[in-house]
């Protein structure tokens, strides 16, 4: 939620661009959690390995609106922290899963 109000304000010349591409990041990142939350524990590690990467892209572009001005400090720092708190949960998680799994799975 805290996304979509800055996206609205972005200047025109990347909401269409690079917004836009966060948006769907958005939206693809919480589709692999919620597909791995319903996944049997076998099946969980490939949406899990997802996620993070989604996560990583996604922080890389929101740098990417900082570093060009589009995206102020505050801005940047208020969607920054739950972001790397959501990229320890999705970090612990695949451990988790990683020493509960066999090695021949």
């Amino acid at each position: 939620m805290l996304w979509y109000g800055y996206y609205q304000k972005l200047p025109r010349i990347h909401r269409y661009t690079l917004g836009e591409r966060i948006d769907f990041l958005f939206i693809e990142l919480m589709e692999a959690i919620a597909c791995a939350s319903f996944s049997a524990r076998h099946e969980k590690m490939p949406f899990l390995r997802v996620a993070i990467r989604k996560l990583d892209a996604l922080k890389i572009l929101l740098l990417v609106l900082w570093e060009t001005k589009s995206l102020d400090t505050n801005k940047y720092g208020a969607l920054s922290i739950p972001l790397e708190e959501v990229g320890r949960m999705l970090g612990g998680w695949l451990r988790g899963i990683e020493t509960k799994t066999p090695a021949g799975k």
